[in-house]
């Protein structure tokens, strides 16, 4: 389900012989889906040049991803009290998805 980008990305990709930098903002979507390996994450602009971006994290990629960012943010106070809330609630759904699909896990082979 493509949902509206409430605020902005910002995509850059660097190649050796091409760079690539586009932004994703309000007249944007994005689509988030999971699967046995990871994450896909899928933003698209309509508005103006079209754009897509796609790409997929493996889940101890993101959970790497998730401690870096915990361990940025316990340095300094980088967000107002509305992006914090907004992160707030965020990481209190996804605590209580993994609580719920604990139950439903695969066994390791």
């Amino acid at each position: 389900m493509k949902r509206p980008v409430i605020d902005k990305a910002e995509v850059a990709v660097d190649f050796p012989d091409k760079f690539y930098h586009g932004s994703f903002d309000r007249d944007s979507t994005f689509d988030v889906h999971a699967d046995t390996h990871g994450v896909h994450i899928d933003l698209d602009r309509q508005a103006g040049e079209r754009r897509h971006v796609g790409f997929h994290l493996h889940f101890f990629l993101l959970a790497g991803i998730i401690e870096a960012l915990a361990q940025a943010l316990s340095k300094k106070d980088l967000m107002n009290q509305g992006q914090r809330a907004a992160l707030e609630r965020a990481v209190t759904k996804l605590d209580k998805a993994l609580k719920r699909s604990a139950g439903k896990a695969k066994p390791k082979r």
